[in-house]
Parts: structure tokens; C-alpha cells; sequence
């Protein structure tokens, strides 16, 4: 007796179809990058002070740091106060619920940093925060 089954399936060849494959990925690809939040970094390094009431912070938009002889970075470049506002306007047109978190260094001037601050506020920043280490 000849076996009807094991006749076809030896003539006919096995094919995967992997455009639904590349189509889902294609799919999962465009939600991740549209429904993510990138954080635009300040670009420095600094030594932050501590605090012991210092909480974790996960909604910054921006981050805008000051050096201990009152140079701000934003997005890895160094700017004058002047340009903060417009800089921390176009962030905040992308992402208006987007937060700004001021990186300042510990031994950094108490006026830059409250400029840089006010700057942020003018620019329309209603969550805006300043960094600080944990302490313990």
C-alpha cells in the first residue's frame, strides 16, 4: 500500500512566511520609539551635595547642570544663561508634562544656581527640581 500522505509531503517543499514576523517587529519598533521619553543630559560631571530627604526622581525631561565656577551645560555643551530659557522652551514644546532637574555642582555659586532656575520657571518648567545625592 502506498501512503497518500507521506507522497505529497515529499514533493511539496516547507516554506516560512516571515513577513508577519517582520511586520510585528516593525510594529513593536515604531510604539517604542514613539511612546518613549529620552532625557536630554546635562554633559558634566559634578559633585552633588547631599541630602537625607533626597527621593528618586523618574519623569526628567532635561537636565541642566552648573560647575563650581558657574558654567551650565545642556545637552552636553556649554551656554550662556541667556540661551536657558529658549533651550528648556523647545524641550518643554515636545513634552509639556517633561520635568527639568538642575545638576548643580556642591561648590557651586548659590546665584548661578538660582538663575539658572529662574530661567526655567520663566521658560514655563512647572516640575523642575534640583539634584542631590542620598545621604547614608
Amino acid at each position: 500500500m502506498i501512503n497518500v500522505r507521506r507522497a505529497r509531503s515529499a514533493h511539496q517543499g516547507v516554506e516560512i512566511n516571515t513577513t508577519p514576523l517582520v511586520d510585528v517587529t516593525m510594529c513593536i519598533l515604531i510604539f517604542f520609539v514613539a511612546t518613549s521619553n529620552f532625557v536630554k543630559e546635562a554633559g558634566i560631571e559634578v559633585q552633588r551635595a547631599s541630602a537625607s530627604s533626597a527621593t528618586s526622581k523618574e519623569s526628567a525631561t532635561m537636565m541642566i547642570g552648573v560647575t563650581p565656577e558657574g558654567d551650565i551645560f545642556m545637552e552636553g555643551k556649554r551656554v550662556d544663561i541667556r540661551s536657558v530659557r529658549g533651550m528648556v522652551e523647545r524641550t518643554l514644546a515636545e513634552n509639556p508634562e517633561g520635568g527639568v532637574v538642575v545638576v548643580a555642582d556642591r561648590a557651586a555659586q548659590t546665584g548661578a544656581v538660582v538663575a539658572v532656575m529662574d530661567q526655567c520657571r520663566l521658560a514655563g518648567a512647572k516640575n523642575l527640581s534640583l539634584a542631590a545625592k542620598r545621604e547614608g
